[in-house]
């Protein structure tokens, strides 16, 4: 799957390349907006919560029918969220540059662009469509793919949150002195989730590095479990989008909305 993943991204790259030239991604680079520290957020005291915007996936299908980003997002940074991730990968989970472009002009919240990013095209247009970082998923990637990638980004002055699944993968995320590490409970090649994979690497995790844990995440007991084990943030789509309320649900989660609230005050 996560094969299939990479693949229609690559095809997916080439057709934007086609119709935008890398020149005048690159023109636009001037007319961006103001970046927001998207790790100084996942830093402060207590567990921060990154809130996704996802519209579908692979395994679960449709989330949300009729979701707009504004509504969601709203909620979400009301109810308390320390930043938001909004998925644009069209092919599998239906999302594109406009769901990123309308959460970050809404919201005062960092954004991280969350795809199966594999071309440095990709890191000028999150740049220009508003994103604050974005996802690297070291699987996907080869060591020089992830190291290009990597100090591409923060040329951009982007963010990185490089997901890692294995003790393998961590090893090549340190490599590149990744400083946020997203371990992902979920394994995408055939998406069951398993929360001992944090529990496992964080073990391994050197100090200093902020630690994100992503997927399988729907109660507030989980988060102050993962906060007891030293994880500096969690990463939650599919809980808060199937949520009938997505702002309570997100203050529920939080547990104090106001104390949230300082991380990015």
């Amino acid at each position: 799957m996560l094969e299939q993943l990479v693949d229609a991204a690559r095809h997916g790259v080439e057709r934007r390349r086609s119709e935008v030239p890398p020149s005048e991604l690159e023109a636009q680079l001037a007319s961006r907006p103001e970046q927001r520290p998207f790790s100084e957020a996942l830093t402060r005291p207590g567990i921060s919560l990154i809130a996704e915007f996802k519209r579908r996936s692979p395994s679960a299908g449709e989330i949300r029918p009729g979701a707009t980003v504004e509504e969601i997002v709203r909620g979400y940074e009301q109810g308390g969220a320390a930043a938001l991730s909004v998925l644009t990968d069209e092919s599998h989970f239906g999302g594109n540059h406009d769901d990123l472009r309308a959460a970050a002009a809404i919201s005062e919240l960092p954004v991280l662009q969350k795809d199966f990013v594999v071309d440095r095209y990709q890191l000028h247009e999150a740049a220009v469509n508003g994103a604050d970082a974005v996802l690297l998923i070291v699987a996907a990637l080869s060591d020089t793919e992830l190291a290009a990638l990597y100090d591409g980004a923060r040329g951009l002055d982007l963010d990185c949150l490089v997901e890692i699944h294995d003790e393998g993968e961590l090893e090549r995320a340190l490599a590149v002195d990744a400083d946020v590490l997203g371990i992902n409970n979920r394994n995408l090649d055939d998406f069951s989730v398993d929360l001992e994979t944090t529990r496992e690497l964080i073990t391994d995790v050197p100090a200093g590095k902020t630690v994100v844990s992503e997927s399988g995440i729907s109660d507030r007991a989980t988060l102050e479990e993962l906060e007891e084990i030293g994880v500096d943030a969690v990463l939650v789509g599919e809980a808060l989008m199937r949520a009938p309320d997505p702002e309570a649900k997100v203050r529920e989660l939080t547990a104090d909305e106001e104390a949230t609230r300082e991380h990015f005050l």
